[in-house]
């Protein structure tokens, strides 16, 4: 609260910061609110559509699916995190092209996909792909995967 200067005009000498905080509050909460959900809208990925025929020849890489409850699908074999890089690392030996391809479903966070992909590259793989849906617009729902040399 002000305390008059003593003039008889009725002027205050003081300034009252005490509004000014209030508004500083106030756009603080707003900041906090308006981070807190782009970081959570931002934390799940969709994978993109292609819109390419379905390769017809039969799959010489290690598919990696990873189920909406988390589970870790290996060529149809479900392993635990722990044991992902040495399973990866037979198959690699096995493997003459060493390429895995990331199978996710859409509700996974993005980065759950990066660590698998991370594990895959220390196990050896020399390309990673991300299997994405068949546009709609063809009809079927198959999955045409779509791989990147590793870097």
């Amino acid at each position: 609260m002000a305390i008059p200067s003593g003039n008889d005009n009725g002027l205050f000498g003081e300034i009252n910061i005490t509004p000014l905080t209030d508004i500083f509050l106030v756009l603080l909460i707003i900041f906090m609110v308006g981070a807190a959900v782009a970081i959570e809208s931002a934390a799940h990925v969709g994978l993109p559509q292609a819109k390419a025929a379905p390769v017809s020849q039969p799959p010489q890489e290690v598919i990696v699916e990873l189920t909406a409850e988390r589970r870790i699908l290996v060529d149809q074999h479900e392993i635990g995190l722990n044991d992902l890089e040495p399973v990866l690392r037979k198959a690699m030996e096995k493997s003459h092209d060493k390429v895995v391809i990331f199978k996710g479903d859409p509700k996974i966070i993005l980065g759950d996909m990066v660590i698998i992909l991370d594990i895959a590259k220390r196990a050896g793989a020399q390309q990673l792909g991300v299997a994405v849906a068949q546009a709609e617009e063809a009809g079927a729902a198959a999955d045409v995967p779509v791989s990147a040399p590793a870097p």
